[in-house]
């Protein structure tokens, strides 16, 4: 998904702070039945714990707030872990009817996760990247080669290693299905994300850019390996809008 920029400024809004005693996760329900099909989510409690400033500013946030019909469930991390993010992602990935929440979780001594949530709490989360400061960028969940099955897509450090990594749920665990180099989504201190998912008549393919930003890039995945393919110039943000629609590729 293109994200629409930052709001600036983001201090002093409304939060609920906190800590966990395990799994860096408090759950602090709020007339919620986590039975109930989520309906939206959202980040609260600024911090600026972890100056990474990777999206443009030093601040990030400690709470997400998952909210269903019957009311809002919050998470608040640990004293040494953020949500390193722009907004939640409401992405269903299990098999189950209605959205899960899709998350990127740091730790300020680890880097960063990718961390699914559903109303009762961490539902699975892939491992932190293993360094402070680094990142990775999420692109889409979906059923990417037909099997029924969701997978989810995200570039590990689209600044560094640049590799495009698909994981799929299984047991109650994020395990990752295929990998490919050579491809980003970011651009340091951008406030945005530049990639998504379409589907132009020939299945759904992940949409990127080349590690060097100049070619927009499709890639599919057949159940085993990923396929890409060069479609179009880079040209700014715009143009990776323009090859969401299937416009002129």
């Amino acid at each position: 998904m293109f994200f629409a920029p930052r709001p600036m400024p983001r201090l002093l809004r409304d939060g609920i702070r906190g800590a966990l005693m395990a799994l860096c996760l408090l759950h602090i329900p709020l007339q919620a039945d986590a039975g109930d099909e989520i309906t939206s989510a959202r980040f609260l409690g600024e911090t600026t714990l972890y100056p990474h400033g990777v999206l443009g500013d030093k601040v990030e946030f400690t709470t997400l707030r998952i909210v269903t019909a019957r009311g809002a469930v919050d998470y608040n991390v640990a004293p040494d872990h953020v949500f390193e993010d722009l907004e939640p992602r409401l992405w269903n990935i299990d098999a189950l009817p209605g959205p899960e929440v899709v998350v990127i979780l740091s730790s300020v001594t680890q880097g960063a996760s990718l961390a699914v949530f559903n109303a009762d709490g961490l539902l699975a989360r892939t491992p932190f990247i293993g360094r402070k400061n680094r990142w990775l960028a999420p692109i889409a969940a979906a059923d990417l080669d037909g099997d029924g099955t969701a997978e989810i897509a995200y570039i590990d450090r689209p600044h560094l290693a640049k590799m495009l990594r698909v994981w799929r749920l299984s047991a109650g665990q994020l395990v990752e299905v295929a990998s490919a180099q050579g491809l980003t989504n970011h651009r340091i201190g951008d406030a945005f994300i530049q990639s998504g998912l379409r589907d132009c008549g020939r299945g759904p393919e992940l949409v990127t850019v080349d590690a060097d930003w100049q070619h927009i890039v499709t890639t599919r995945f057949d159940g085993t390996n990923l396929h890409s393919r060069e479609i179009a110039e880079y040209r700014g943000p715009d143009s990776i809008k323009k090859a969401l629609v299937c416009r002129g590729t």
